[in-house]
């Protein structure tokens, strides 16, 4: 894989799914290690992990 930085990371992240985003993750974590990209890259996957947990909890909710 390419060698990510800020500038493409950015162009790039809003358009991927929690599993590209995971599969950047995984990648950076055996390969260079950066900070700054682990740390963006976990958030952008906790927020598409939540977005989906969220749905599966709430598909069986009703309203009161």
């Amino acid at each position: 894989m390419t060698r990510l930085n800020w500038r493409s990371l950015n162009a790039q992240l809003t358009t991927l799914s929690e599993d590209e985003v995971l599969a950047l993750l995984e990648n950076e974590r055996e390969g260079e290690k950066r900070i700054s990209m682990l740390q963006r890259l976990h958030q952008r996957y906790t927020i598409l992990r939540a977005a989906r947990e969220r749905v599966e909890i709430l598909k069986g909710a009703v309203r009161p």
